[in-house]
């Protein structure tokens, strides 16, 4: 029997996984300034760093919850080392080595991945309107990013350096990497709501995120200006490393805990269309026709995911 409290309803869980998912559009949209301003890894430091600050008092345990067993402790860091560490490298690593049209039709494959893992690796049923919902996101996530003009490659992409050359296959395939990593991230964390509580899972794999990124963080911290990125930067850090590290990770554990992992998947769609709309409202981008058709599509798939079942509107009903 579970020792943490009982899981939300289907409807809190479902704003939980898309306010999740659109806060990460959101903050992925606005730290341009960042990635300019600052050294990836370095960045991804100082992000960890600052979460770990916020999240200190979700790390002691709660009376409810199970003492740490040596399988949930291996569990927390695999969620971290996927999900947080690996993700990072062959997300950033992949993109500025391939283009972004390509990656961007990659990244429409998660929803898919989450949903193969979770059969294989939790036994979920995928039911067809389940399978809709990813072939709907998947659609338009594919769609949106062909829709979109290929930019040049930023200027940024000198602080990666060895891997700072165009090498497509090689950015594709670890690009690829990086959405299989989503998909465990999604499926380890499935398993660990069952007996940890959102808040102290999201502190645990942030404390692991610190410690792995700690070598290369403090290496380039040593080198670094930090008196010359102006107060604004600084300011983004703040709600970047509180967006990534705290608010997106608790909402999407707290929304894991009523959803299967195939099904929070589709809700991966809701990240390009939050960072396109976050571009246009904000950074001044446009929106074309063939990208509102992407979004719609998407959206539907979000909408199957989410329609109430016949047995769960029975249950409703006797509630």
């Amino acid at each position: 029997m579970s020792l943490i409290n009982s899981p939300p309803r289907p409807g809190v869980a479902y704003f939980c996984l898309g306010l999740s998912m659109c806060l990460v559009g959101t903050y992925v949209a606005l730290s341009k300034p960042l990635a300019a301003a600052l050294p990836v890894f370095l960045l991804a430091w100082l992000r960890f760093g600052i979460g770990a600050v916020a999240m200190l008092p979700w790390l002691k345990k709660p009376v409810s919850e199970a003492p740490l067993s040596p399988r949930l402790r291996g569990l927390v860091f695999i969620e971290s080392f996927f999900g947080n560490f690996l993700f990072t490298i062959c997300m950033v690593y992949g993109v500025s080595m391939t283009n972004a049209v390509s990656a961007g039709v990659i990244m429409a494959s998660i929803p898919a991945v989450v949903a193969l893992l979770s059969w294989v690796l939790l036994g979920e049923r995928i039911t067809l309107r389940t399978w809709a919902a990813v072939v709907c996101g998947a659609l338009g996530i594919g769609l949106l990013s062909l829709s979109k003009h290929e930019l040049p490659a930023h200027s940024g992409t000198a602080s990666l350096g060895l891997f700072s050359y165009r090498n497509p296959m090689l950015g594709n395939a670890l690009v690829m990497a990086s959405v299989l990593c989503e998909g465990i991230y999604a499926v380890v964390g499935k398993k660990l709501t069952g007996t940890l509580g959102p808040k102290r899972i999201s502190a645990l794999i942030n404390l692991w995120g610190l410690v792995l990124m700690t070598p290369m963080g403090l290496y380039l911290a040593l080198s670094f200006d930090f008196a010359a990125p102006p107060i604004s930067v600084w300011l983004l850090l703040v709600f970047y490393a509180l967006a990534a590290s705290v608010w997106t990770v608790w909402l999407w554990m707290t929304g894991l805990r009523a959803v299967p992992a195939a099904q929070a998947g589709v809700f991966a769609v809701l990240l390009p269309i939050s960072a396109a709309v976050v571009g246009v409202v904000f950074l001044g981008e446009t929106v074309n026709a063939l990208q509102l058709v992407a979004f719609a599509i998407a959206l539907a798939g979000v909408v199957l995911a989410t329609l109430p079942t016949r047995a769960q509107a029975m249950q409703e009903r006797t509630l």
